[in-house]
C-alpha cells in the first residue's frame, strides 16, 4: 500500500497555474482509475483532473478557490499500484505508519508553503500568525481576495474556516462578505440593529440605495473577463481606426460556392475564414502588427496564431486560437473555425486552445452591429472588429466613369497599441485588409 501524489499537470504553453473550482469526491472516498476527482479552471476554460489509479482519496491539499502552480500537490491517493502503470508526474511514496507521522509530514509541508509565501508576497502584509502552524494557514488566493475586499486581519482571523484543520476556503470568505454587505456595518446579521421599517440595500461599493434593485454575483468567467479588460486598458494606449470595404465580389463568390463547399468538404463556409485569409496576407505585409511588448522590447512573432472571439450562450466571451492560421487552406480554416466555435459553446475547449494568440478578430456584425471599438486581447497589440455586411448605395468606378450602385459594404475597425503601432501603420494595415477583401478573386474554385 502506498500514496500516489495527484499534482497539477502541465496544460499547455504559457499556462503556469489553475484555480481549483470543485472537488468531485470527498476525502476517504473510493475512486477508480481515470475517474474525474477535481474541476480546475485556467483562464476561461474548465477542465477535470482524473485519478491515475484505483484507490482512496486522502489528504486534499489544494482547497476550492486555491491557485496551485503546475506540478504542485493537489491531493494524495492511497493505492495498491506499484508497477510501471503509475501515471507520469505522480510519485509513489510510502504511507506513514502512524498518525503522528502523517501530522508531522503535513506540518512540514505547510511550513514550507508558509515560508514561500512570506518570501514572495510583498505587496500585501502577511499577518504574523501565518507562521504559527497551530492557527489557520491562509492561502495566497484567500489573502488576495481579502485584500481586494478590504478585509482586515482582525476580521480575517474571526472567520470560521470549513477547510482542512479549520483553514479558510473561498466560500467562507464569500459568505462573510455577503453577510457583511447585508448588515451594512460589518457586523453579523444577528447583531444588526433595526433602524426603521424602510428597507435599504447596500451595494458592494458601500453605497446604500433605496428602491427596487437586483444584485447579481458575477460568475467566475465574467470576473476573469473583467480583470482581463481592465488589465488591457491599463497596459496599452488604445487607438482605433476605421475603414469601409466593398464586399460585393466576395459575397457573390461565397453565395455561388457555399452549398457546394458544404457538400464537398462537409463544412459550412462562413465569412470568418475568408476574413482570416485577408488578415494572414496583411500580417505578412506588415509583420509588426503580429507582435507583443516586453518592457522596452518589441517581440515580433513569426507564427500567425489568430484568436476568434466567440460569444457563449450564457453571454460570456471566449477566444479560441487557430495556431499557424497562415499555413491552412480555406478548407482547413473553415474546419478549424467551425470546430473551435462549436466546442467553445459546449465548454469543451482545452486550456492550450485559448493560449498563444498573436492577433484577434471579433465579429460584431453577428449581433447586427455596423462598427465598434474592441479592446486589445493582451499581450497582443491589435484586434480587428468586422461589422455587418449591409447592402446600400455606393459610388462605383467603371471603365466609363463613376456611377452609383447597390453594393455589399462592411465597416472594419482596428484597435491597436499606440506604444508599438502609430496611426500610419495601423491605417495602412487596415487599408490592406480592405484591399484583399475588395479584390477577391472571383474565378477561384473550392
Amino acid at each position: 500500500m502506498g500514496l500516489l501524489e495527484i499534482t497539477l499537470p502541465a496544460m499547455g504553453e504559457g499556462i503556469t497555474d489553475a484555480t481549483v473550482i470543485k472537488w468531485l469526491v470527498e476525502e476517504g472516498e473510493e475512486v477508480e482509475k481515470d475517474q474525474a476527482v477535481v474541476e480546475i479552471a485556467t483562464d476561461k476554460v474548465d477542465s477535470e483532473i482524473t485519478a491515475p489509479e484505483d484507490g482512496i482519496l486522502k489528504n486534499i491539499i489544494a482547497q476550492e478557490g486555491d491557485v496551485p502552480k503546475v506540478g504542485e500537490l493537489l491531493a494524495m491517493l492511497e493505492t495498491d499500484a506499484v508497477d510501471d502503470s503509475t501515471t507520469a508526474g505522480n510519485a509513489l511514496i510510502d504511507v506513514p505508519t502512524t498518525i503522528e507521522e502523517k501530522e508531522e509530514g503535513l506540518k512540514k509541508q505547510l511550513a514550507n508553503e508558509a515560508e514561500v509565501v512570506i518570501k514572495t508576497e510583498t505587496k500585501f502584509e502577511i499577518p504574523a500568525y501565518k507562521k504559527d502552524l497551530s492557527k489557520k494557514f491562509i492561502s495566497p488566493f484567500i489573502r488576495h481576495l481579502a485584500k481586494e475586499n478590504n478585509i482586515s486581519l482582525k476580521e480575517l482571523s474571526s472567520i470560521q474556516g470549513t477547510g482542512i484543520d479549520g483553514n479558510l476556503v473561498k466560500d467562507d470568505l464569500l459568505a462573510f462578505l455577503n453577510n457583511k454587505s447585508k448588515s451594512g456595518n460589518g457586523k453579523p446579521e444577528s447583531e444588526k440593529t433595526t433602524q426603521s421599517s424602510t428597507t435599504k440595500e447596500v451595494a458592494s461599493n458601500g453605497e446604500s440605495t433605496n428602491g427596487r434593485i437586483e444584485i447579481v454575483e458575477m460568475d467566475r468567467m465574467r470576473k476573469i473577463i473583467a480583470q482581463h479588460m481592465i488589465h488591457s486598458v491599463q497596459t496599452s494606449p488604445h487607438v482605433t481606426s476605421f475603414a469601409e470595404a466593398d464586399m460585393t465580389k466576395l459575397v457573390s463568390w461565397r453565395n455561388k460556392w457555399k452549398k457546394k463547399f458544404l457538400e464537398k468538404h462537409g463544412q459550412r463556409l462562413t465569412f470568418t475564414p475568408l476574413f482570416i485569409e485577408a488578415i494572414n496576407k496583411s500580417i505578412k505585409d506588415y509583420p509588426l502588427i503580429n507582435s507583443s511588448v516586453d518592457g522596452d522590447k518589441i517581440l515580433i512573432k513569426k507564427d500567425i496564431n489568430i484568436g476568434m472571439a466567440t460569444a457563449l450562450t450564457n453571454g460570456n466571451l471566449i477566444v479560441p486560437v487557430i495556431k499557424n492560421a497562415d499555413m491552412l487552406t480555406l478548407q482547413g480554416l473553415a474546419s478549424k473555425v467551425n470546430e473551435l466555435a462549436e466546442r467553445a459553446r459546449m465548454n469543451k475547449l482545452s486550456p492550450s486552445e485559448v493560449k498563444g494568440g498573436t492577433f484577434t478578430i471579433t465579429n460584431i456584425g453577428s449581433f447586427g452591429n455596423t462598427t465598434g471599438t474592441p479592446i486589445i486581447n493582451q499581450p497582443e497589440v491589435a484586434i480587428l472588429a468586422v461589422g455587418s455586411i449591409i447592402r446600400k448605395p455606393a459610388v462605383v468606378k467603371t471603365e466609363h466613369g463613376e456611377t452609383v450602385g447597390i453594393r455589399d459594404m462592411i465597416t472594419l475597425s482596428l484597435t491597436y497599441d499606440h506604444r508599438v503601432i502609430d496611426g500610419s501603420l495601423g491605417g495602412l494595415f487596415l487599408k490592406r485588409i480592405s484591399e484583399y477583401l475588395e479584390n477577391f478573386d472571383t474565378s477561384r474554385e473550392i
